[in-house]
């Protein structure tokens, strides 16, 4: 999922963005018989792009039998361009893009993916049609993606961070379940109290994995770029970083609460197993676990699970950027391909993928006025026991809960960024470097890798 959330993309360009539609942002001018479908006219026929494996294409099938019902003038061509692999998807619809084919929808795995594409040229500005049908896209998604003041996705899926608990654990270290506005420092606490136990069957009180989102939570839950400040700096400067490394060396050297991240990589831990098997009281993840506790053929376990919020940074390590407590929210977009013949049909097809309340629906809504409960229900499944229903309810939709806007830093060279990370990460962490030379290590290389990518 967090690679869904790293695919970085370039920031320049953004001036000229679907500039070689020569401002044509609206209706099917190119093709007058297909302007009106969806009424008594002519039939359209328009082609739908995405990544799906067996099983989501067919939910996605269902969806696209339900719009044809709906929509009787319009037919929908589900192209799967490469099943399950989003990034080598995306190298096949570049390809297709600069070959001029035209393109109608496409299922884009992250916002930074869109704004690549859009600052190409290759996708068309929804602006128009948006104004058409009385729209503010603010009002309607989480995630609007943006080049200036054009919109060029709408929010299909969306992905949340959470912590999940051993409510075992803590009922029996008399801990309540935590709620928004709880700090990393509160986490520590926490994961000292849970510790249990010695040795082989010692229980720790939190698990890290070896994900990005590890190595620095903050910057990757309440910053809108995980790399970078919006004016386009390296963020590896910020307090944070400092902040959080220490914490995590803190909590392995001397509480003795997280395991050893050199044990991590060398056994290869999976933080699933972790948690379930009770190894771990605490484990940070994200929404794609929620059907994970109702799974005991998977995942074996007698503990209720818990819900929390990601918690927040103290006062003194909070980002430069920060917004308040609000998160990050990740997911997948729906695009418009600039050369598409049927842009009316098109933007409808997307209209009803991101809001149609339907059964086959296996994600989160990036809908804002979606009910959510149908799908939470269909995720728990027939185990519900097994949860903290509040709790979850609560860190997902609670009343505190905001989400950042789009960021409008992208970049294309991520992927090196994040080694920079990986790397000053791991050097601290089995070395004895102090951090504030690590940091310093870490804003020269990115610099540098932000000055050559950006000449």
């Amino acid at each position: 999922m967090l690679a869904i959330v790293t695919v970085l993309s370039a920031c320049g360009n953004s001036g000229n963005g679907g500039s070689n539609n020569g401002g044509n942002t609206g209706g099917d001018s190119s093709a007058a018989p297909s302007a009106s479908a969806g009424t008594k006219q002519e039939q359209v026929t328009i082609k739908y792009y995405n990544w799906d494996n067996e099983a989501q294409a067919q939910s996605t099938r269902a969806m696209l039998d339900q719009f044809e019902q709906e929509n009787p003038n319009i037919k929908v061509e589900h192209v799967v361009l490469v099943p399950g692999n989003s990034v080598e998807m995306l190298k096949k619809l570049d390809f297709l893009l600069s070959s001029g084919e035209a393109i109608d929808v496409i299922s884009v795995p992250s916002l930074d993916a869109v704004i690549e594409r859009a600052s190409r040229g290759a996708l068309e500005p929804l602006n128009s049609f948006y104004e058409s049908e009385g729209l503010v896209p603010e009002e309607e998604y989480y995630v609007n993606p943006k080049i200036g003041d054009k919109y060029y996705g709408m929010q299909s899926t969306t992905t949340y961070q959470f912590v999940l608990l051993n409510k075992d654990a803590l009922d029996e270290a008399g801990l309540p379940v935590p709620t928004y506005g709880w700090t990393w420092d509160d986490f520590r606490e926490y994961a000292k109290k849970l510790n249990k136990g010695e040795g082989v069957d010692k229980r720790y009180g939190s698990y890290f994995h070896t994900w990005e989102l590890y190595m620095n939570p903050p910057a990757q839950t309440v910053m809108k770029n995980p790399f970078r400040y919006e004016d386009g700096t390296t963020n590896f400067s910020d307090p944070s970083y400092k902040y959080f490394f220490q914490l995590r060396k803190d909590m392995e050297t001397i509480d003795q609460s997280a395991k050893p991240y050199s044990d991590v990589l060398a056994a290869k831990l999976n933080y699933r197993t972790e948690f379930f098997n009770g190894d771990a009281a605490m484990v940070l993840a994200g929404s794609w676990m929620v059907p994970d506790p109702g799974n005991l053929e998977q995942y074996p376990h007698d503990f209720v699970t818990a819900f929390a919020p990601v918690p927040l940074p103290p006062a003194g390590a909070e980002p430069k950027d920060y917004e308040g407590g609000k998160y990050f929210v990740g997911g997948g977009h729906l695009t418009m391909g600039a050369t598409s013949k049927h842009k009316e049909a098109s933007f409808k097809l997307m209209r009803f993928m991101t809001t149609a309340d339907s059964e086959h629906r296996a994600e989160f809504n990036g809908w804002k006025k979606a009910d959510p409960n149908p799908l939470l229900d269909r995720l728990i499944g027939e185990n519900k026991q097994m949860y903290d229903v509040e709790s979850l309810k609560s860190t997902l939709f609670g009343e505190n809960i905001q989400y950042l806007d789009a960021s409008q830093v992208v970049t294309t060279f991520g992927s090196q960024l994040a080694k920079v990370l990986a790397d000053n990460f791991s050097k601290f962490m089995l070395g004895n470097d102090s951090v504030d030379d690590i940091q310093k290590a870490m804003v020269d290389e990115a610099t540098k890798v932000i000055q050559e990518n950006t000449k």
